[in-house]
């Protein structure tokens, strides 16, 4: 029997059904995201991109004028008018939090008269797009309806910064914590069947409490209050449930996590924080991408005496000031430092039971057009540098 061969970033491409990308804020984890994507459909996969981040430059780096909630076929003709044709498709999309949630109370609400009625509450608007939790466990229950979905192979998810991709985590139980709160029990037992809101029901200190909130936003405040959090205490069953789906869903052999970092320590160490979250998940941690790494120069190690490098600028006609050859040899000299700097940096990453790191060196510029996505998806490929 051959040996098992240990994955790399190339090979989770090929063969995963979500990858999810994540990493401190300004690590170009949303430009990974695009050129992962942008990698496997080259290959032949039906990719779609999603993404809970609204910047543009998502939709900027793969040629669109703006990721819109509905899901955006990139023409292939663009891919080909760059030398990079794809034997498969690329479809991007931006999550929209609100009708994600209204299809959730569609769905488990025990009658459409419920739903209407939840739908129609005028503080629905705002919880459903503000309570704890709510926009990374939408993500969450988006990302596993498309991940059935058959029109794509592989569903590539771009995440807030780390912190927000840390909640994304515990979204689910945070999310089913707010539903099943004492203040949330307090307000049904206060909710009759009559649907008006009785303050006698409650113990005397949180009557109170209520009676003086009432005095500042008025007692309909309080009704629509009462009333919303009753149908949403209807539709409890059904999140938890649907909740404990979606965790299992994110446990699978069909998941893996892609964690984006810079070389700086800040955000090697945040990184390297998330992968231990994962693990205590049981999430798979497919591989780590480094980007903007320096690299040394091509004469590393090596000590060039200014005379060698005035009689070189003498050679190449080029007039420069007086100081040119002692402030190249610097840079060079500076160079090799950061390029050190940098390796000794990523070396905190070899600890973590061989996950494959994948290092890109620092560009030119930042990567703003297809072109250069498609030499960022080619160097995540084939292991960086």
């Amino acid at each position: 029997m051959s040996p098992v061969q240990p994955e790399t970033l190339a090979s989770l491409v090929r063969t995963r059904r979500v990858l999810i990308t994540v990493g401190a804020g300004g690590v170009g984890k949303t430009t990974t995201a695009a050129a992962l994507g942008l990698a496997a459909a080259k290959r032949g996969r039906r990719v779609l991109v999603l993404t809970i981040d609204p910047a543009r430059r998502l939709a900027e780096s793969l040629g669109i004028e703006r990721m819109s909630t509905e899901a955006a076929d990139i023409d292939p003709a663009r891919f080909e008018a760059i030398g990079y044709p794809l034997e498969g498709s690329l479809t991007a999309m931006m999550l929209d939090t609100k009708r994600t949630f209204d299809d959730l109370v569609i769905r488990h609400s025990s009658s459409p008269e419920k739903a209407k009625k939840l739908l129609e509450n005028k503080l629905y608007q705002y919880v459903s797009t503000s309570l704890a939790g709510t926009q990374e466990y939408m993500a969450m229950e988006k990302l596993v309806a498309v991940k059935n979905d058959p029109r794509w192979d592989l569903v590539i998810l771009d995440t807030p910064p780390t912190a927000n991709a840390l909640d994304f985590l515990d979204a689910p139980e945070r999310l089913m914590q707010a539903l099943d709160s004492a203040t949330m029990k307090w307000f049904i037992e206060a909710f009759q069947t009559s649907g008006k809101l009785s303050l006698n029901l409650l113990a005397r200190s949180a009557a109170m409490v209520l009676r003086g909130i009432g005095k500042i936003t008025g007692g309909g405040f309080l009704e629509a209050m009462a009333e919303l959090i009753t149908e949403l205490n209807d539709l409890f069953g059904g999140f938890k449930h649907r909740a404990a789906q979606v965790q299992r869903a994110l446990r699978t052999p069909e998941v893996a996590f892609v964690l984006v970092t810079s070389p700086s320590p800040m955000s090697i160490r945040e990184v390297l924080y998330f992968a231990e979250r994962l693990e205590e998940h049981s999430m798979a941690r497919g591989a780590f991408v480094v980007n903007r790494f320096r690299t040394s120069p091509k004469l590393a190690g090596v000590t060039i005496p200014a005379r060698d490098i005035d009689a070189a600028i003498a050679a190449s006609g080029i007039t420069l000031d007086d100081d040119a050859a002692a402030r190249l040899s610097k840079a060079h000299a500076d160079a090799e430092s950061l390029a050190s700097l940098d390796a000794r940096n990523a070396r905190a990453l070899t600890s973590t039971n061989g996950i494959p790191i994948v290092r890109v060196r620092e560009l030119a510029s930042d990567v703003h057009d297809l072109k250069l996505l498609s030499q960022l998806a080619e160097m995540l490929m084939f292991g960086g540098i």
